[in-house]
C-alpha cells in the first residue's frame, strides 16, 4: 500500500501545487471562452443594407413639416402613414420642430436638424417617383428643400441633387424620378411632373 509522508512545516506538497496549477489553467481558459462567447458590443455603427439612399433636407429649425413620399415601379407608395413597403423604408420622418426635443445627460436638447430619409433597400426594374409635399406650415412661408438620391453599391455615387421650392402648405413638387435598370444603373433622370400624394390617404 502507497504511504505518501505529510510535509513537514514550510516544505510544499507536489500534489497540491499539480492541483493548483490546473485550476490556474481551467480558469484561465474559462476567461479566454468567456471573452470569445461575448464580444464587446459594436456601438456607434449603422448598416442600412440600402442599394439606394433618398435624402430630403430643409432650413433648419423651421416649424414646417415637409414630407417625402416615394412611388416604386410596381405603384408602391411610402410615406408618413406607410413608411415601410415593398424594398422601401421611410427610415425618418421629420415633422419640423415637433418631437425635437431630446434628454441627453438630464438635460433638454433642442435638435433643429429638419430632414427625412428613404432607403431602398433593393431595386425593382423600372422608375420611381420622389415627391415632396408642404404637409404643414406653421410660418405661412415657403420652403426650399433639398433633395439627393445616392447609389450606395458598389460604390457612392449621387445620382441626383437638387432644390425644390414649396410656395404654401398643401403644395406637391416632383423632385426627381429616375429609373433603375436590371443591373442596378441609373438613367432616365428628370423632374417632369407627377402627382402621387392623394388626399384621401392623409
Amino acid at each position: 500500500m502507497a504511504f505518501r509522508r505529510p510535509a513537514r512545516a514550510g516544505e510544499q506538497d507536489p500534489f497540491t501545487d499539480l492541483l493548483f496549477n490546473a485550476l490556474l489553467a481551467f480558469t484561465f481558459l474559462f476567461i479566454v471562452a468567456l471573452v470569445f462567447l461575448n464580444p464587446p458590443a459594436k456601438t456607434g455603427i449603422i448598416d442600412p443594407k440600402a442599394e439606394f439612399i433618398i435624402t430630403t433636407t430643409w432650413e433648419a429649425g423651421s416649424p414646417d413639416d415637409v414630407d417625402t413620399w416615394v412611388e416604386d415601379p410596381d405603384g408602391n407608395l411610402v410615406w408618413f402613414n406607410n413608411p415601410a413597403l415593398g424594398l422601401m423604408h421611410l427610415d425618418r420622418d421629420d415633422r419640423g420642430m415637433t418631437n425635437d426635443m431630446l434628454l441627453v445627460n438630464g438635460q433638454e436638447v433642442v435638435n433643429p436638424l429638419n430632414q427625412e430619409i428613404v432607403t431602398i433597400r433593393g431595386f425593382v426594374e423600372g422608375e420611381y417617383v420622389v415627391n415632396l409635399h408642404y404637409y404643414k406650415s406653421e410660418t405661412g412661408n415657403p420652403v426650399t428643400a433639398s433633395v439627393s438620391v445616392a447609389k450606395v453599391n458598389p460604390a457612392l455615387e449621387v445620382v441626383y441633387f437638387g432644390n425644390v421650392e414649396l410656395p404654401h402648405q398643401g403644395s406637391e413638387v416632383t423632385a426627381v424620378r429616375f429609373r433603375v435598370a436590371r443591373d442596378g444603373s441609373v438613367g432616365g433622370v428628370s423632374t417632369l411632373a407627377k402627382s402621387i400624394v392623394t388626399v384621401e390617404k392623409i
